[in-house]
């Protein structure tokens, strides 16, 4: 039952702990002025990036209007907007990109994407009127695009970013907000929905389940086998305290680096390399912990006390690899600051008692060590501070 409640609790500390930012439109798209020469049949605000689209379809000539308003990310940043014809990302995106030219003045660039590296490239879509403004703190993209006429629904992507270097636009970052900044837009119907949530969830899921395993249970299995078996009374409860807390951790810990290769696999150019490789380092190293339980000598096994450093060890590894990870993923995220003061809380509590049992398990061992000392010689005593220092299983 204790054990039930304090994985409700950690799951519920975690699950606060990777709520993903909001960020609201600073406007609705109804509200904003483009001027009376620009008027568009229908407007939405899109999900991510404070940004919204006005439009008009000719569904006779299958030419497309917008207007496209977003803020940069700097002053001197860009804005995008674009259309997909052969996926849903930004690979393959046939973009509308307007920063501030060499001569000062808004512009517009057409690119094709296929990568990071940017170059100027004509578009697989004929284009008029391109014009770009700056004002009020937001950018505006508008043109007109000539479509195929089967495409009545469009998968569209946006994107701002902060900087431009030599007339060449830098990379965006990689926040929650820029990676789901995309969706599908329904010209005949006049509907633009975001399609990122299923994504926003599953990163969620991955953050809640590596927060609980690496960044929570393991802690506290540890301090259960490094304390409680001071006290004799808890013998062997406290084994199977440890025991449940690390194995528990490491299956979620499992499902939790499943779900990252699973995100990886959706997010092709997106790579949290230092992130990633301390995944696999943790999974690695639990999996042998876990397999290394069923080669642990007897106590009287002349190779127990090797086993026993290799074990503390990588059980020690494995738990300040979680705690580093869980931060690296709480930037990832792009959390509020509370969220991560909140598991900087959580850590902190269960170090100040881990500290605090350190010290008590040293005055505990001390006294028994000195009433042991009085004795008479011979007399049958092998407590010392082994006792304290038992094999960690991760």
């Amino acid at each position: 039952m204790a054990g039930a409640a304090l994985l409700l609790l950690s799951a519920a500390i975690a699950a606060v702990c990777f709520l993903p930012p909001t960020t609201a439109a600073d406007q609705g798209c109804a509200s904003q002025n483009l001027g009376s020469s620009r008027v568009f049949a229908a407007c939405t605000d899109l999900p991510h990036l404070s940004s919204s689209l006005h439009w008009t379809y000719d569904r006779a000539t299958a030419a497309l209007s917008i207007a496209f308003v977003a803020p940069p990310a700097a002053a001197e940043g860009w804005v995008a907007w674009a259309i997909n014809p052969t996926g849903t990302g930004m690979a393959g995106s046939q973009a509308l990109v307007a920063f501030r030219q060499a001569d000062g003045k808004m512009g517009v660039k057409t690119y094709n994407i296929t990568g990071y590296a940017l170059e100027e490239s004509k578009i697989a879509f004929e284009t008029s009127d391109l014009a770009a403004e700056y004002a009020g703190g937001v950018m505006r993209i508008f043109g007109t695009l000539k479509l195929g006429m089967e495409m009545t629904v469009v998968s569209e992507v946006w994107q701002v970013g902060g900087s431009v270097t030599n007339g060449v636009p830098d990379k965006h970052a990689f926040r929650t907000e820029n990676l789901e900044s995309k969706g599908k837009l329904d010209l005949i119907r006049g509907v633009s929905s975001g399609s990122g949530g299923s994504v926003t969830r599953e990163r969620n899921i991955h953050g809640v389940l590596n927060a609980v395993s690496w960044g929570i249970l393991l802690p506290i299995g540890a301090i259960f086998a490094r304390y409680l078996k001071t006290f004799h009374s808890a013998d062997p409860a406290w084994f199977y305290l440890h025991l449940s807390c690390q194995l528990t951790g490491y299956i979620v810990g499992v499902a939790g680096w499943a779900t990252g290769l699973n995100l990886g696999s959706k997010s092709k150019g997106v790579r949290y390399t230092t992130h990633r490789n301390i995944g696999i380092t943790l999974f690695s190293l639990a999996t042998l912990q876990v397999f290394a339980l069923f080669l642990r000598p007897n106590k009287d096994h002349k190779y127990r006390f090797y086993w026993n450093i290799y074990h503390h060890l990588v059980g020690y590894t494995v738990i300040i690899l979680g705690v580093i990870n869980v931060f690296k993923g709480l930037t990832i995220l792009n959390t509020a600051q509370k969220w991560t003061t909140a598991y900087i809380t959580v850590i902190s509590i269960l170090g100040g008692i881990a500290l605090s049992l350190e010290a008590i398990t040293w005055i505990i061992v001390l006294r028994r060590k000195s009433r042991n000392s009085t004795k008479p010689y011979g007399s049958n005593s092998t407590v010392g501070r082994h006792a304290v220092q038992q094999p960690l299983s991760v």
